[in-house]
């Protein structure tokens, strides 16, 4: 039986898998100067020059989040973790599952029913594995809080 007082870290580790690979996908893409991600919808050139930042530090600062998510997740069920107040692990956590939230529900939004950016079917699934794996994170998480609590 699992113990009531550690998360379970299967979710946290496939997250912080998956945030890898985005990092990486937004890592390539910023040697490149091109907005977009591998394998998705092509950016066009009038959407990049209406962008707000150029596309290099724009790819490299979600190739940071990336890699700032997935170092939050593993620190979720490591001793990495430890040190920080549940409370504050549960807002960060909580902000990390609406982001993905926000990016897979557009994902599986236009992949399912077409809302005109351009992600098809797989990455709907894709978007639906990653807010599956972001809330069991949380949610984890979050019932190793409240047993902690009350014991």
């Amino acid at each position: 039986m699992a113990d009531p007082g550690r998360p379970r870290r299967w979710p946290a580790y496939a997250m912080a898998l998956l945030l890898l690979g985005y990092a990486a996908g937004k890592a390539a893409f910023a040697l490149q100067a091109r907005l977009g991600f591998p394998g998705g919808p092509p950016v066009s050139a009038a959407e990049t020059a209406d962008y707000f930042l150029d596309p290099a530090p724009a790819q490299w600062l979600a190739c940071a989040s990336g890699v700032l998510g997935a170092f939050i997740a593993v620190a979720s069920v490591t001793v990495l973790g430890r040190g920080v107040p549940r409370p504050v692990m549960l807002v960060v956590l909580a902000v990390m599952t609406l982001s993905v939230i926000g990016g897979g529900g557009i994902m599986m939004l236009d992949g399912f029913v077409g809302i005109g950016v351009g992600w098809q079917w797989y990455h709907g699934v894709a978007g639906l594995v990653a807010i599956t794996l972001s809330v069991e994170m949380f949610r984890s998480y979050a019932r190793t809080a409240r047993a902690v609590a009350h014991t």
